[in-house]
């Protein structure tokens, strides 16, 4: 999967313009936070974001920090997709985990190397294993836990 592929996907999962008052990321579109935005430089009423604009800050922000083009096939996506929804850092951690190697939030060559010794799917398994374990503590998992579950449920889905 390349990142056009991941992009189309991740879409699919995040949709269009959203305000959820439970949602500390606020004024969201596209998946993209205003805060995000606003680091980008993108200063814009949040419901003006294109898709293009959301398109060019999801490769800046979360796949190009993450290696995404270097990590396996089989993980690549739900590397990224955890990215968008708990910070890259959180994501490299969950995947540092599932590889039992340090889990320090940065993807640096140890990691890259750990990962392309593992069953594909095996590593999407683990990864997903930790991510749904951190997103069932997290305190707002009652208003937003079903989505959630459903999101990396479809993710596991494609082993």
């Amino acid at each position: 999967m390349n990142f056009d592929q991941a992009f189309e996907k991740l879409i699919g999962h995040e949709g269009r313009y959203s305000n959820h008052p439970a949602d500390k990321g606020g004024p969201t579109m596209w998946g993209v936070t205003e805060a995000v935005a606003r680091e980008q430089r993108y200063y814009g009423a949040m419901e003006d974001l294109t898709q293009f604009q959301a398109k060019a800050i999801y490769r800046q922000c979360y796949w190009t920090p993450l290696f995404a083009d270097q990590l396996p096939t089989e993980v690549r996506f739900d590397v990224f997709d955890g990215a968008v929804n708990s910070g890259v850092a959180q994501s490299a951690k969950w995947l540092q985990r599932a590889l039992g190697v340090d889990d320090d939030g940065f993807i640096g060559p140890r990691t890259i190397a750990a990962a392309n010794l593992v069953p594909g799917a095996v590593l999407k398994a683990q990864y997903n294993g930790h991510r749904l374990a951190f997103m069932a503590s997290l305190p707002n998992w009652e208003s937003f836990g079903k989505g959630w579950a459903r999101r990396i449920a479809k993710n596991l889905a494609e082993v």
